[in-house]
């Protein structure tokens, strides 16, 4: 029989806040991290907005000279997990090192500093790249250097699969506690790719939204919605053993109690128009917790502002759930911090976390109007409500699909 998991500590680094109660309470104002982009100068570019994190000092949650071996992908990575430690209330040092890993995603790796390297290669030659251009470029040294300063030597793994990469992260360290691979994993994703390559690659795909009304720029499920906002940050939450848990007496946020994956085997960038990979990975998911899909109450969608995405996801959730999908709570956590990639799934895990505690569901923040066959929940408005089970989707380029459900721990 497989052990059960729960949620035990929770670290975030965002758009609208650098500690988790900063980034909650924004959420339940409704606080909108987007601005214009202030990284570089983005006067030849199309895409003036993003989401960037504001007011983050490396040197006040890891040493300086191990923050310069870092890109800011692993600081923000590290600092995510030093706050999830602490609040899980976990001793590391009494643990059983082998023990305790760690699954953080990151979908691209340093940017900037391939932009740097590659810089200077053209301009003084190939002698002249930094000796570290590799191990400080690479996506997986998130998690490399989350289990080097926090002494984590069980499993660790860095799972890529695009915007789907941070639920597939938490879904793979849920696995491994099931199983007894370990007693407690560090899950999540961590994202730096605001840059002039990054911002001009997704938009040569006519994959981000041009608007520069930052109130109607990221508008999940809007009829004018015109593209995703590109944010970044980091989000780990702390996943333990139930008994694991109780014996020390932790907090438990919630239980982790499904994971579906599927692929849509469709095409590179754009989901199945008909739903059917995404609807398939939300029902592994209620399978696999043995719920039945009328039990869902509540819904964290990728929800990208994208048109085929949100249109897409709908059909999805109406092929899923059937006549139920119209008494489902549906929202957009990007509609506040945009669009996080590789560290997406993880804000929107921490997120239902915090609303199943909380009895709170947060709106989609700037949806006015749908469109005809768009005719769920939304939440245009916040609410509060006593939600039993929290379902989270990812989808990524290449058809990856990825689905967490959570239960409310009581």
């Amino acid at each position: 029989m497989s052990r059960r998991v729960v949620i035990t500590g929770l670290g975030a680094i965002t758009p609208i806040g650098n500690s988790v109660d900063d980034f909650y309470a924004g959420i339940k104002e409704g606080r909108i991290g987007l601005d214009n982009i202030s990284k570089f100068d983005t006067s030849d570019f199309r895409v003036k907005i993003a989401a960037e994190v504001k007011d983050f000092a490396p040197e006040n949650y890891m040493d300086k000279k191990a923050a310069r071996r870092m890109e800011p992908f692993c600081q923000y990575a590290v600092a995510a997990a030093g706050e999830a430690i602490k609040d899980s209330g976990l001793d590391i040092e009494k643990e059983d090192p082998f023990m305790v890993g760690c699954a953080i995603a990151s979908g691209v790796g340093s940017l900037q500093l391939f932009e740097k390297e590659h810089t200077r290669q053209l301009e003084k030659g190939g002698d002249k790249v930094a000796p570290l251009f590799i191990p400080m470029f690479i996506s997986n040294m998130a998690a490399g250097n989350v289990s080097i300063t926090y002494g984590l030597k069980g499993k660790n793994i860095n799972v890529v699969t695009a915007c789907a990469s941070g639920t597939n992260s938490v879904g793979e360290a849920f696995r491994t506690i099931q199983y007894g691979d370990a007693d407690v994993m560090l899950a999540g994703g961590s994202e730096a790719s605001i840059t002039p390559m990054g911002i001009a690659g997704f938009s040569s795909l006519n994959a981000l939204s041009v608007s520069e009304d930052k109130s109607r720029c990221s508008i999940p499920f809007d009829k004018d919605r015109n593209g995703f906002v590109m944010g970044e940050g980091a989000a780990i939450l702390v996943l333990e053993e139930l008994e694991h848990a109780r014996k020390r007496g932790a907090k438990i946020y919630a239980e982790v109690v499904g994971y579906g994956c599927s692929a849509d085997a469709y095409h590179i960038t754009s989901p199945d128009e008909t739903g059917e990979g995404a609807a398939r990975a939300m029902l592994n998911a209620c399978n696999d917790a043995g719920v039945s899909t009328d039990d869902i109450d509540y819904i964290n969608a990728h929800g990208t502002s994208t048109h085929h995405n949100d249109l897409f996801e709908t059909k999805a959730i109406k092929l899923t759930f059937g006549e139920h999908a119209y008494d489902i709570m549906i929202n957009s956590t990007k509609s506040m911090i945009g669009h996080l990639l590789g560290a997406a799934g993880a804000i929107e895990l921490v997120t239902c976390a915090k609303e199943l505690e909380d009895g709170f569901v947060h709106a989609t923040v700037g949806l006015k109007e749908t469109e005809e066959e768009m005719d769920l929940d939304y939440c245009k408005e916040s609410r509060n409500a006593d939600i039993q089970y929290a379902l989270s989707n990812s989808f990524g380029f290449g058809g990856h699909n990825a689905c967490v459900l959570l239960k409310k721990w009581s």
